[in-house]
C-alpha cells in the first residue's frame, strides 16, 4: 500500500520529469531554428548592419580584427536571432508547465500577459533596430575628428548590438512589471502615479547603465520606459477596476 509520502514523492518525480522534457524541447527547438538559419548567418548579420552600413562615411567599410570574427560574429548573432524565435515556444513551453497550478481568473490575466511580454521584447528590438542605430550612428560618425578613418569592427558592433537589443527588449517590459505590481496587490495605480518623478529619474539612471555613455541614445531609452510606465498604469487601473467589481458581485 502506497503511503502519502510516496504518493507526494511520485507527483514531485512526476513533475521533475515534466519539466525536463520540457526543456529538451525548448533546446530542441533552439537547435533546429539556429541549424535552419545557419545558411543564412551572414545576410542575417548583414540586415543587422545596416544602419551602421548606411551612415558610413562614403568608402569606408567595417574591418574584422581578429580573424575567427568573421565566422564567430554572424554565429552569435544567429543564434540570438534563433533564440527570440524560440521564444514564443519556450513561453509556450513554460505556460504549459506552471498552467496546471493556476487558478481560473489567475490563466485569464496570465495569458494576454505572457502574449504581450513576448510582443513588447520583440518591438523593444524593433525600436533599436530601426529607429535608434540609424540616429545614433549617424551622430557618432558625424562628431568624429577630422583626419580619422572610420571603420567600426564587426565584433565590437555586434557587441554593441547586441547589448542595444537585450537592453531596449527588457526596458519595453515595464508596462507587463506595473501591472503585475498593481494586480498582485502591491500598489496601487494612484500611488504609483504619485512617484513619477522619482519614475523619470530612475528611468535615465538604469538607460545610463544599459547604454553607452551618451545622452542621446540614454534619452532614447528612458523616454520610451517613462511612457510605458505610463501605459502600465492605465492598464492597472483598469484591471483594479475589474477586481473592485467582481468583489463587488461577490459580496451582493
Amino acid at each position: 500500500m502506497t503511503s502519502a509520502e510516496d504518493k507526494k514523492e511520485l507527483t514531485l518525480i512526476d513533475h521533475l520529469v515534466e519539466l525536463r522534457d520540457r526543456i529538451l524541447r525548448c533546446i530542441i527547438a533552439l537547435v533546429v531554428l539556429f541549424l535552419a538559419l545557419f545558411a543564412f548567418r551572414n545576410d542575417i548579420y548583414t540586415f543587422v548592419a545596416t544602419p551602421l552600413l548606411d551612415a558610413l562615411p562614403e568608402g569606408a567599410t567595417m574591418i574584422a580584427i581578429d580573424p575567427t570574427s568573421p565566422f564567430f560574429a554572424p554565429f552569435r548573432l544567429t543564434f540570438f536571432v534563433a533564440f527570440l524565435l524560440a521564444a514564443p515556444y519556450i513561453l509556450y513551453q513554460l505556460w504549459s508547465f506552471i498552467a496546471p497550478g493556476l487558478y481560473k481568473n489567475e490563466k485569464s490575466v496570465a495569458i494576454p500577459l505572457f502574449i504581450s511580454s513576448v510582443i513588447l521584447f520583440y518591438s523593444g528590438i524593433a525600436f533599436a533596430r530601426y529607429l535608434l542605430f540609424g540616429f545614433v550612428f549617424r551622430f557618432f560618425f558625424s562628431v568624429a575628428p577630422e583626419g580619422i578613418t572610420v571603420a567600426p569592427d564587426i565584433n565590437s558592433f555586434l557587441s554593441f548590438a547586441l547589448s542595444i537589443f537585450l537592453a531596449f527588449g527588457i526596458a519595453f517590459e515595464v508596462p507587463i512589471a506595473v501591472f503585475i505590481v498593481i494586480w498582485t496587490g502591491l500598489a496601487e495605480p494612484d500611488s504609483l502615479a504619485a512617484k513619477r518623478p522619482y519614475v523619470i529619474v530612475a528611468c535615465f539612471v538604469i538607460a545610463m547603465f544599459l547604454t553607452p555613455a551618451d545622452p542621446f541614445t540614454q534619452s532614447m531609452l528612458a523616454l520610451p520606459m517613462w511612457a510605458l510606465f505610463e501605459v502600465g498604469i492605465i492598464a492597472g487601473r483598469l484591471i483594479r477596476k475589474r477586481q473592485r467589481d467582481e468583489e463587488n458581485q461577490a459580496a451582493s
